[in-house]
């Protein structure tokens, strides 16, 4: 395996998607020939037809290059979920640029640090945003409404589309920068080309079309690429419109649901949950909602059969990660809901699950979970991961290696090919020898009725080398006996597993995902004597 100057991987080019695209412009171009006046791009302030969007693109383009933004040039953005900050990604795309999406959330230590490793060129941003982060060069970006933006010169975009220079892209170059959570220390940034952003759009063409009039919602952060991926370009692959929504509390998420008349949308569990508790939200006002997502197993059965029973539709998982790029698994309308289950590979994919030396192991055999190209069928050779760690080359190969993408994630695949994630490897709290697995302990507590939230992880013992602990978020105005919850767990779980320390708090802090950091939460355990810190029965 060879190494780009950037740390990345040099290799043989994949074999075409079939029935293309071959970029991302060419996607835009692609859908508004086949629906120049369908909407594809909607906002809170106006919507874009496919030829709007093409034609707001070329303004973006030439917007771009006029501040100096070439073909390799990383250009950061960080903007809430507005056309404007999709436009900016397709001027990007269409100059070869290196696309850097940061959360808006972020603390500006975090945005400054994402900044400095990519070495960006230039930050797209708010006001507020860019006073943050001032030793860095922003351009703003009014949110206040589309004027004096660049959108609005779409009423003049022939002129300006002449302006924007021309480049042939090569769609294996890199072409956007994801970075991963940080749960475990700074965050890396995994590097994509265009093709590897395209592949899920166009398997879902073909294999998972939906209703030609369907209305696909992102409610999660755009500048998270695996939501441009699974947004904007994943609805467009098959004509249809995206819906750039501004608000995650339940209710501001219910009018955007009502009001544009959504029927398909990806959340984190945490959103599921207050959508069905919150007193407000009301049946007829998801009534047009029929295809809702969550990501992975890390979504309670009981939460999914919930809304099921209230709403109607199924809340359907998939699996995925950053250096995917996105979903590489995903359950169907039809399936059956299984805890832990992530459904099955798309087409382009094969996942397979290997031992301690990489030898893929037989069907209901625990292992890592890897992923690589389909090597029968149209799709062979199709699918490559992401092409490495931006400049660390190191990391990259470890990750890369055996012509496969090692996920770190532990699971088994059943007979029918369904896809289980049991946890991280680097989760996993060996306890006197024993494998616990946190997800596992989680999805037990998830089904109690008190439980809102919790994350379980291993704590250094001297004896049994780490021991099981429990951090947990009661729901509003209950109040919970650690002794009662290690009783409920003892009739679910093995004795080893059930947690043997507890500590309450009234809400995690999350990541952009909505992810539990755990590293922070070892800390309730340094000090046996804290307040916050309960014992339950002591346990061999």
């Amino acid at each position: 395996m060879m190494l780009h100057e950037w740390g990345l991987v040099v290799r043989d080019a994949p074999q075409p998607i079939p029935n293309g695209p071959r970029d991302v412009t060419d996607l835009v171009a692609t859908a508004r020939r086949a629906r120049p006046n369908h909407e594809a791009l909607v906002g809170r302030h106006r919507a874009f037809t496919f030829a709007e969007v093409e034609a707001a693109a070329g303004v973006a383009t030439a917007a771009l290059a006029a501040l100096g933004v070439r073909a390799g040039d990383r250009v950061a953005a960080s903007l809430p979920n507005q056309p404007e900050l999709v436009i900016a990604f397709l001027g990007a795309m269409r100059l070869g640029a290196i696309w850097v999406g940061i959360n808006t959330a972020l603390a500006p230590a975090e945005k400054l640090h994402m900044l400095a490793d990519c070495d960006a060129m230039l930050l797209l941003t708010t006001a507020e945003i860019a006073s943050s982060v001032e030793p860095f060069r922003s351009v703003t970006v009014d949110l206040a409404g589309l004027a004096g933006t660049w959108v609005d010169a779409c009423t003049s975009a022939e002129r300006d589309d002449r302006r924007a220079p021309l480049v042939l892209v090569d769609p294996h170059a890199p072409a956007a920068i994801a970075y991963t959570s940080g749960t475990t220390g700074f965050p890396k940034g995994a590097v994509h080309s265009q093709h590897n952003m395209l592949w899920p759009g166009a398997d879902a063409r073909d294999n998972d079309p939906g209703p030609p009039n369907e209305r696909h919602g992102v409610v999660l952060p755009l500048t998270l690429l695996n939501l441009m991926i699974l947004g904007p370009l994943f609805a467009w692959s098959k004509g249809t419109t995206c819906i750039c929504v501004d608000r995650t509390d339940p209710i501001g998420l219910r009018d955007w649901i009502a009001q544009s008349r959504i029927t398909r949308m990806t959340f984190a569990p945490t959103i599921v949950h207050d959508l069905l508790r919150h007193p407000d939200v009301a049946v007829d006002d998801l009534v047009s909602l029929r295809r809702p997502e969550c990501g992975g197993s890390s979504t309670p059965n009981a939460l999914r059969e919930l809304f099921l029973e209230r709403f109607g539709a199924p809340v359907l998982t998939g699996y995925g990660l950053t250096e995917a790029p996105t979903a590489v698994a995903r359950e169907m309308p039809g399936d059956e809901l299984l805890a832990g289950c992530s459904g099955v590979p798309f087409a382009p994919v094969e996942v397979v699950v290997v031992d301690q030396n990489g030898g893929v192991l037989d069907a209901g055999t625990e292992g890592e979970i890897c992923v690589r190209a389909r090597t029968t069928g149209p799709w062979t050779g199709v699918y490559t991961p992401f092409l490495g760690y931006w400049n660390r080359p190191l990391a990259t190969e470890h990750a890369l290696r055996s012509h496969m993408l090692h996920t770190g994630d532990i699971g088994v695949i059943d007979t029918m090919g369904r896809v289980f994630v049991k946890d991280r490897m680097t989760d996993v709290v060996i306890r006197g020898g024993a494998n616990v697995y946190p997800a596992e302990v989680e999805r037990v507590l998830h089904e109690h009725p008190g439980v809102a939230a919790c994350a379980v992880l291993g704590v250094p013992d001297d004896r049994l080398g780490e021991r099981v602990v429990a951090v947990v978020q009661p729901m509003a105005g209950v109040a919970l006996d650690p002794v009662d919850l290690v009783v409920y767990c003892r009739n679910l779980l093995a004795r080893y597993k059930v947690p043997e320390r507890w500590a309450f708090v009234d809400d995690f802090a999350r990541t952009p995902m909505g992810k539990i950091p755990k590293a922070t939460l070892r800390a309730l355990f340094d000090a046996p004597g804290s307040s916050a810190l309960s014992r339950p029965p002591s346990s061999p």
